[in-house]
């Protein structure tokens, strides 16, 4: 079986995997605007062939460079786990007559605004919403929805250009970090906790599934820079007290008759106990989570999507047995990172459910936390009881420093 990978080493978690597509047995056909030579060894070490484009962004030249590079095999998968290629990828499905996700069904994926269209017309419960093109219909759609708003891209990823708006005064402030994009989406904000629903799926079936809840919220995370944010891989993702994100996260997926593969979805429990829909995305979730995802269960996910892919099925054993944190660290000042304290203090108390550490290591240039949530390195930790784990996970947010200068 021959695979086309889009982006098979980027972002980080890719690599692994375009080498899981690999291991399934399939010969994977990498395409993107990287050199050959700048691909992770996971990537680089476990492709057939590579095909270099300009830019990934220009997909007319990128359809006509693979429909003639890839004219002598018969392609069987064309696959993308990175965010913009999304469409891309169902383009070259249509263009070489390959089974999969059309334009028409990724759409609802990438365009927030269409996505919330799609499932209100089903029944599920999403925010109030409008599309927005100008500083006027941001104006007049907050008026119609009222305060306070939600504002980002239509096809964002993650919280980047992401505003909450308590007023029109604050509107006013917030418009003019808008001007670059071309159109957003303005939606009601919705006051709760946040959780995800992350399936891997086979032929319209959820074959896995995990519950995850964000510590504090991401536009908290987002915008105070002292914050240590957390991703929270939950044990007793059967609890009742998550049925309806369960059966929200069904639902959505059978509105938008999504098959095979990773979907990563967003929901909100407000006080009330109703449940909100936030957005999907059918790849999987970034900043290390599927890593989270398997050290709570002991499994390969990586593995498990890859034989979902080439072979139609999920055998992957999965024990619930932890729950699971990453915490991301990020250093205090500027410059070069010269020191980091309580790292010793951490590793002798909680040792044994510490699962891995990567910092940036002293001597390094600090990294710019609003461009990534990875920031200055994590922690990941696990324990059975949630109470314990999450213990943990705060003692790595207070206890942990990394200093720049």
């Amino acid at each position: 079986m021959y695979v086309l990978m889009i982006s098979p080493g980027y972002p980080p978690e890719i690599p692994y995997f375009t080498r899981a597509l690999a291991w399934a047995g399939a010969r994977v056909l990498g395409v993107s605007d990287q050199p050959e030579s700048a691909l992770p060894p996971e990537a680089r070490h476990n492709l057939a062939a590579y095909l270099r484009v300009p830019s990934l962004q220009d997909e007319d030249a990128v359809v006509e460079a693979v429909k003639h590079w890839a004219a002598p095999v018969r392609v069987d998968k064309v696959e993308c786990l990175w965010e913009p290629g999304m469409l891309l990828a169902a383009r070259l499905r249509e263009e070489l007559g390959v089974e999969g996700m059309t334009v028409e069904e990724t759409l609802p994926f990438r365009d927030k605004d269409v996505m919330k269209q799609v499932l209100s017309a089903a029944g599920v419960r999403t925010p109030r919403h409008a599309r927005v093109t100008s500083a006027e219909e941001c104006r007049d759609a907050a008026q119609s929805i009222g305060f306070p708003v939600i504002i980002k891209p239509i096809d964002g990823a993650g919280s980047a250009d992401t505003y909450r708006v308590e007023d029109a005064a604050q509107l006013e402030a917030t418009l003019p970090k808008l001007s670059h994009l071309t159109e957003a989406n303005l939606e009601e904000f919705i006051e709760g906790e946040e959780f995800t629903f992350d399936t891997v799926c086979v032929n319209g079936e959820i074959a896995y599934y995990s519950i995850t809840k964000y510590r504090p919220h991401p536009l908290i995370a987002r915008t105070n820079e002292w914050v240590s944010p957390q991703i929270v891989m939950l044990r007793h993702v059967d609890a009742e007290e998550f049925a309806g994100g369960r059966e929200m996260g069904r639902q959505v997926l059978r509105a938008l008759n999504f098959q095979t593969g990773f979907t990563h979805m967003e929901w909100f429990r407000k006080p009330d106990g109703e449940v909100v829909f936030g957005e999907i995305a059918c790849r999987p979730p970034g900043a290390r989570s599927v890593d989270v995802m398997n050290y709570a269960s002991d499994t390969d996910l990586f593995a498990g999507w890859a034989e979902a892919v080439v072979k139609g099925q999920f055998t992957q054993k999965v024990e619930r047995r932890y729950n699971a944190a990453i915490i991301f660290k990020r250093a205090l000042g500027r410059g070069r990172i010269h020191r980091v304290e309580g790292l010793e203090h951490l590793l002798t108390r909680y040792g044994e459910h510490i699962v891995l550490v990567d910092l940036v290591p002293p001597g390094s240039e600090r990294r710019n936390w609003r461009q990534t949530l990875l920031s200055d390195g994590y922690f990941i930790v696990r324990h059975p009881d949630l109470a314990r784990a999450l213990e943990i996970a705060d003692a790595v947010g207070t206890d942990l420093q990394l200093y720049a200068g």
